[in-house]
């Protein structure tokens, strides 16, 4: 069949699958978007506790998520309303022996240069092994001829322990969800690029205001409905199968394309009864990493003195947490509420929930130097286990074209340059979407 397809099944509401059926309904396809849970956002949603409405995990997002972005705002979403913008940064507590590095809004690349001048709690070996990797990182288009892991790369490299410890070690752990001994270096200088190495605006950081459901997918919901389409929450698709150049799904309706935007276990199902066996096969070989955040409240007047912090991690010490976000800051509605957020978080889980939660509690007593931390009103640990991939070297992703007429795959484990981020699954859902429709960027 050639022209966009009259009709479109969308597998899947994560923000792949969103983003997928958002491009699908802009292109004049009717759209059926199917969501197994009663929740749109897959691995990037707002679920309810105790009448509190939070996210399954903490994000940040970088300015450099264009493709993010354009879809928000197509579907009606102000982004500078939306998301706290604040400039690149890397900022510990006070007196917590950490350090204090925060770009200034000046072009590329005087922002980084300053900032990385201006740093406190770094020494000049520190300062010349960043501007020495940054500047080799350019040269070499932030391209390795072969993948290796992190910590190869930076002991390549010169970087000192300390700063490892401050910059590359939290920025692998909150970018790519992986150990820097494990994670890919390729990947990670992707992320790199579009940090430290990119324009001011596309290094900055965006803080969600709003709960990760609402940031986009309730309202790419909306649009699909607005265009003639139809959304289903709590509807599993069980079977996919040919049919007279169709798709059919279950055993009675029929689609003329199909794109499957679940978790590789699902994909690989629908895969395998699609025809497309060796495709199917080759989704098991991902490994997963969790991901935790720890919400606390406190008396609705406590508060950060900025909207986030890094903080130092050290299991031994029994400090867990790696980043802790002031919520009230970005939502009145939650203040004196803490997030903190535990990537690859696999050691800090078998702690069990209440030791952990007080765990994290401590450590912040400690490291702000406020006892009163150590004793919240309400804490809730949120873990989603199969967080995302773990981003290895040389890792096989899979093309979002099954190689099967009119049946698309869409992930953010698909093939990329970026880690299993909300950028990665929105582009993917793009460019499955754009495999029907025959745009082009």
């Amino acid at each position: 069949m050639a022209g966009v397809p009259a009709s479109a099944a969308v597998i899947g509401a994560g923000w792949a699958g969103c983003s997928a059926a958002v491009e699908l309904a802009r292109a004049g396809c009717k759209v059926t978007l199917f969501e197994a849970a009663r929740t749109l956002g897959g691995r990037a949603r707002a679920v309810d506790v105790q009448g509190r409405q939070l996210d399954n995990g903490q994000h940040i997002l970088l300015g450099a998520y264009k493709e993010s972005l354009r879809l928000m705002r197509a579907v009606g979403i102000d982004a500078g309303a939306a998301m706290l913008h604040l400039p690149l940064q890397m900022r510990y507590p006070k007196g917590s022996g950490g350090m204090d590095f925060v770009a200034p809004r000046l072009p590329a690349p005087l922002h980084l240069a300053l900032a990385l001048l201006r740093a406190d709690g770094l020494a000049f070996a520190d300062k010349m092994a960043l501007a020495r990797f940054s500047s080799t990182a350019r040269w070499m288009d932030w391209r390795l001829h072969n993948d290796c892991s992190v910590s190869e790369l930076l002991e390549r490299y010169d970087q000192t322990e300390r700063l490892i410890e401050l910059m590359w070690r939290p920025l692998c752990l909150a970018a790519l969800n992986t150990a820097p001994e494990r994670a890919s270096a390729q990947v990670f200088l992707a992320v790199l690029r579009d940090s430290l190495g990119a324009s001011r605006s596309s290094s900055d950081m965006l803080l969600p205001r709003l709960d990760l459901s609402a940031l986009f997918p309730v309202a790419a919901a909306a649009f699909v409905d607005s265009k003639g389409g139809s959304v289903r929450l709590g509807a599993k698709v069980a079977s996919l199968a040919s049919q007279g150049g169709r798709w059919l799904l279950g055993d009675s309706e029929a689609f003329d394309a199909v794109v499957i935007a679940t978790p590789p276990p699902a994909a690989a199902t629908l895969l395998e009864q699609a025809g497309a066996p060796e495709l199917a096969a080759s989704l098991g070989h991902f490994e997963y990493e969790p991901i935790t955040t720890c919400y606390l409240q406190y008396p609705a007047a406590t508060r950060l003195d900025l909207p986030f912090y890094a903080l130092r991690d050290n299991a031994a010490s029994g400090h867990w947490g790696q980043f802790v976000f002031d919520r009230g800051q970005l939502d009145p509605a939650q203040a004196g509420m803490f997030s903190v957020v535990i990537s690859a978080s696999g050691a800090a889980s078998e702690l069990g929930r209440e030791a952990l939660a007080q765990a994290v509690a401590e450590q912040l007593a400690v490291v702000l130097n406020r006892p009163e931390l150590a004793r919240p009103d309400w804490v809730q640990v949120i873990s989603e286990k199969r967080a995302t991939f773990a981003c290895t070297p040389g890792l096989a992703r899979p093309a979002n074209d099954t190689g099967l007429a009119r049946l698309a795959l869409a992930g953010d484990y698909t093939a990329s340059d970026y880690p299993a981020t909300i950028e990665s699954a929105v582009r993917s859902g793009v460019a499955a979407a754009r495999l029907f429709t025959g745009k082009r960027k």
